[in-house]
């Protein structure tokens, strides 16, 4: 840095000084001084607007190759942080208020309702680079901070002019997030209507008119990003565009994944999961573990966490998982989940030592065949006039089903034309999908045993018609005429 005498900058004797040392556009940035395995490196806590104005990302592809540090951005990746973090402004807004004793309105309490609450929100350090400096920062001016009573040095205030551009390394997704938080907030601001669907940021009032209430939600939304919320962000000094992959590289490929069941057990944001926790596991006690167990000998009954999701994104959005999922997507659905699984607790065999080994029912993609015909008959846009009888008739009947292993009905493409009559099987071959527009491997008979495949996403609709044909629920497809 530029030496200080007395907490002030030394005197520049030169025009060529002056115009190195900075110019009318410098900002004043406190900050501390780290070094990162011996690196120098600037630590800093920015409003999050003004993070967003000083930093830029080198991935545009009209650049020279040689500058490009980055990967392709993912628009919905981006999409979805976008949400995260518009939640936590409004989050933030609320925590604001309260720390200072001022009444926190009913509308803001409302949105963060709709938005889904959790109990703890926060953005990871931001990692950027400073091009346009040397790598021990020595010719951005700066001045030492000192406590008055002790002499001890407090921090840094540096004086960054409009050439130091914080270059992205680790996080042009969030950024790009914050863009996008800052256009629709802008936009409601102007417009006062939500965007359509698409790009509306919010599960609620697609191209609705925002009430004065709303307004003034989102009014301090954006105030609290210009002043209230910080990004902390971690400031490299002078690195070449070959040194910023190997950062990214590094930063990006040497941490480890989190494993899918803890991940699950951890987030108490999505409204899924916490049907899961309150009704599922706390009010039903429904036995939940955490890793598979692969021999069927030491299953103790327990359905294993990231399967439990898998079959409850299924019943309540239709989905493969739950990624995304708002409260209003769930609302009124709940009972009817808690019913569904009430019924098969009540499957002889099921969530008992050696489940797998006495019920089909055990394994997941039985449990996913149920949830996608409850979910038709319940929830579905093109759900029957009856769906509600239907929803019923199929929970009280499971025992009907007969899900034990021996039920030839789950052998039916092993078996020849004769054994199908044999076993009664007439008139199935009415409610499936023709044999030559998919996958036809349900798996396997052997020892006993009815060992479903793994492609769950081929197998379950197909398990559904053969659930659909037995109870003499509606078929998917027309039936032949008599």
């Amino acid at each position: 840095m530029i030496p200080s005498t007395n907490g002030l900058p030394t005197p520049l004797a030169t025009l060529d000084d002056v115009l190195d040392g900075g110019d009318t556009s410098e900002k004043p940035v406190k900050t501390f001084i780290g070094h990162n395995l011996g690196n120098r490196t600037f630590l800093m806590l920015l409003p999050m607007h003004e993070f967003y104005g000083m930093s830029e990302v080198a991935n545009d592809a009209g650049r020279d190759g040689d500058t490009i540090a980055q990967r392709k951005l993912d628009p919905v990746h981006a999409h979805k942080l976008a949400t995260y973090i518009l939640k936590g402004l409004v989050s933030a807004a609320i925590e604001y208020r309260d720390a200072r004793n001022q009444p926190v309105p009913e509308e803001m309490k409302n949105v963060l309702r709709k938005l889904g609450p959790q109990p703890y929100m926060s953005l990871q350090p931001i990692v950027v680079n400073i091009r346009d400096c040397n790598v021990r920062g020595s010719d951005i001016r700066g001045i030492r901070l000192l406590d008055k009573s002790t002499e001890e040095t407090t921090g840094f205030k540096v004086f960054l002019s409009q050439r130091h551009v914080l270059w992205v390394v680790d996080g042009q997704h969030r950024r790009k997030a914050m863009q996008q938080v800052f256009e629709f907030l802008e936009g409601l601001r102007s417009s006062r209507t939500y965007p359509k669907k698409g790009k509306n940021l919010v599960p609620f009032g697609d191209g609705e008119a925002i009430s004065k209430e709303e307004y003034q939600v989102w009014e301090e939304c954006f105030e609290r990003a210009r002043t209230y919320c910080t990004v902390a962000v971690e400031v490299h000094l002078g690195l070449r565009a070959d040194e910023e992959r190997q950062l990214f590289h590094d930063l990006n490929r040497l941490g480890k994944k989190v494993d899918t069941n803890l991940a699950l057990q951890f987030d108490n944001s999505n409204p899924v999961n916490l049907f899961i926790k309150e009704k599922l596991m706390e009010e039903l006690n429904l036995g939940v573990i955490e890793s598979e167990v692969k021999n069927w000998s030491d299953d103790d009954g327990r359905i294993v966490r990231k399967d439990l999701v898998a079959v409850n994104a299924i019943l309540l959005l239709n989905r493969t998982n739950i990624n995304g999922a708002t409260p209003q997507m769930i609302d009124g659905r709940t009972e009817t989940g808690i019913w569904f699984w009430d019924s098969v607790r009540n499957i002889n065999g099921f969530g008992e030592e050696h489940a797998r080994e006495k019920t089909v029912a055990a394994q997941p993609v039985v449990l996913k065949a149920l949830a996608k015909l409850v979910f038709d008959f319940s929830f579905s846009n093109r759900r029957p006039d009856n769906g509600d009888d239907l929803t019923e008739r199929l929970l009280s009947s499971l025992e009907e089903i007969d899900l034990s292993h021996e039920n030839p009905m789950w052998r039916y493409y092993n078996l020849s034309m004769e054994e199908r009559a044999e076993a009664g099987l007439e008139g199935l071959s009415n409610y499936l999908p023709p044999d030559e527009s998919g996958n036809r491997d349900l798996g396997s008979y052997q020892g006993g045993f009815m060992r479903f495949g793994a492609k769950h996403n081929d197998i379950y609709p197909i398990l559904g018609d053969m659930i659909r044909w037995k109870l003499q629920l509606p078929s998917r497809r027309p039936l032949p005429t008599p």
